[in-house]
């Protein structure tokens, strides 16, 4: 049974077929139901051919074993099997068509065409063979036109918004653009066209969609090689079709999906992976470009910084600013998953050391973190500061968030806060290590603690410890001996305590 891409029968109607002036038919009865497709033409004598047809024949017979009498019950057998028409032909065993059978005919609403003596079955065979392969033609040629049209879209300048659109006309039915992790890039709505956003939410019956794929999506994020998916209920037909490494795409129609429809859909998800990889060239090249122009500010070179962003068609916001470094949530997709980021932010972004700076408006830099938020972790810097002590401040404040960290609260957590965690760990592991490792004698370490916590009050410490106070003396001589310091230096005391409270 031929299908258009949308679902829509590929077959001639019965109107055309009797239109053919050389086939010379004659409508007699059903007149207001030639619009029916005529999938194939079946010839049969028999007084019930039905069991040998699936529906949309139009059927020939000469009616050598019919009579008059047989009229109703034979029309309503071919109605109950859902043929498309009933040629009777005439002057070999009936001169003309009976009546009963045109009554009956039109009783029922079967379109029932005379066939003349002159007019061989078979010629109305080859020309209903004809008029469907010219249909299954043109319906290729159709597909053919849609691919070139997603083509067109593809080659504009946001060719990822125009590929998904135009793929919701071309299938008349709803399209996802989902990214690597799930989220919506990009939707369309054929139902709401007016609606189409960047951010998905074109229509309810998007949104909808949306939230009922997340298991499906789940389930292809996890495969290594995850195939193209088609789920159909009794309302809806959606093909989920994975694009390598830059995401899927989810098309949705209310008709099922055809061969044609799917190569249309195929083509589709090939343009989408073609303009999100240029796209991705395109953004990485430009990172690059950024994160030259930021190493020109650091650098003191703010003219020929502001030379290069020009080129870009960027600028960097008025002060006063705020610097936010950004890190990823998902460390294997951190690159990705950063250079998404980079995209969504509405603001001057550059890749530096591994993280994602930006630099945004003070007035906007809560929204934009509530932004960076949703990706990964974020540090925002004081307003105010030059730009490299506002990059420190937003790295010092990125090592301290969960999620989000800002410089300005981290005086209020003391000098330690201000610290890298990795770094810190590793200086308080090396500077404390003769202490651990001197035999069984670990108390060392807990006395140490006691002696500074206690500003060096020999009988406060040793009460703390419950030891005496010539004890407490002992150990910390040999504290000095392992760790070559000097315990009444206040400098050799303050890296002590840090080491013991990292």
């Amino acid at each position: 049974m031929a299908k258009d891409s949308r679902g829509r029968d590929v077959a001639p109607t019965l109107r055309r077929v009797v239109a053919i002036a050389p086939l010379h038919l004659t409508v007699l009865a059903g007149r207001r139901h030639l619009d029916r497709p005529v999938r194939w033409v079946a010839v049969s004598e028999l007084e019930d051919p039905t069991p040998f047809l699936e529906g949309g024949e139009l059927v020939l017979t000469t009616g050598m074993r019919l009579s008059g009498a047989d009229a109703g019950p034979y029309i309503d057998r071919l109605v109950a099997r859902g043929v498309a028409g009933f040629g009777f032909g005439v002057g070999l065993t009936h001169d003309r068509v009976p009546r009963e059978f045109i009554d009956a005919a039109e009783a029922a609403g079967l379109p029932l065409v005379e066939v003349p003596r002159e007019t061989p079955f078979i010629a109305i065979g080859k020309a209903v063979s004809e008029l469907l392969a010219a249909e299954q033609y043109e319906e290729l040629s159709r597909a053919f036109a849609a691919q070139g049209r997603l083509t067109r879209a593809a080659l504009q300048r946001d060719g990822t918004a125009a590929v998904v659109d135009r793929l919701a006309k071309e299938v008349d039915g709803w399209v996802i653009l989902f990214d690597q992790a799930g989220a919506v890039r990009r939707a369309a709505d054929a139902s709401a066209p007016a609606a189409g956003r960047a951010d998905g939410r074109c229509s309810e019956r998007v949104e909808r969609a949306a939230r009922s794929l997340e298991p499906e999506l789940a389930r292809f994020r996890r495969a290594q090689s995850p195939a193209s998916l088609a789920l159909s209920t009794p309302d809806e037909h959606v093909i989920v079709h994975p694009l390598g490494r830059k995401g899927f795409l989810a098309v949705g129609s209310e008709r099922p999906f055809t061969p044609n429809g799917h190569t249309i859909v195929n083509a589709a998800g090939s343009l989408l992976t073609l303009t999100l990889e240029q796209g991705r060239e395109q953004r990485t090249a430009a990172a690059r470009v950024r994160s030259a122009a930021l190493r020109l500010l650091l650098t003191g070179e703010t003219e020929a910084a502001g030379e290069v962003l020009a080129a870009l068609g960027e600028r960097l916001p008025d002060p006063p600013y705020i610097v936010l470094a950004c890190a990823a949530g998902d460390e294997k997709a951190g690159a990705a998953e950063l250079e998404e980021l980079a995209e969504a932010l509405p603001c001057f972004t550059a890749p530096w050391e591994g993280m994602l700076l930006a630099i945004a408006p003070a007035s906007a830099a809560d929204d934009i973190a509530a932004i960076a938020a949703r990706h990964g972790r974020v540090g925002l810097s004081a307003e105010g500061a030059d730009l490299p002590t506002a990059v420190d401040q937003a790295k010092r404040a990125l090592a301290a968030a969960s999620p989000v960290a800002r410089f300005a609260d981290l005086a209020g957590q003391g000098l330690l806060s201000l610290l890298d965690p990795a770094a810190a760990a590793s200086f308080a592991a090396a500077i404390l290590a003769p202490l651990r490792e001197y035999g069984r004698r670990t108390d060392l370490v807990e006395s140490l603690r006691a002696y500074l916590a206690c500003n060096g009050h020999w009988d406060a410490a040793a009460h703390r410890l419950g030891i005496h106070r010539h004890t407490l003396r002992y150990r910390m001589k040999r504290v000095s001996e392992l760790l070559g310091r000097d315990l009444d230096d206040p400098g050799a005391r303050a890296e002590l305590w840090i080491a013991l409270n990292v």
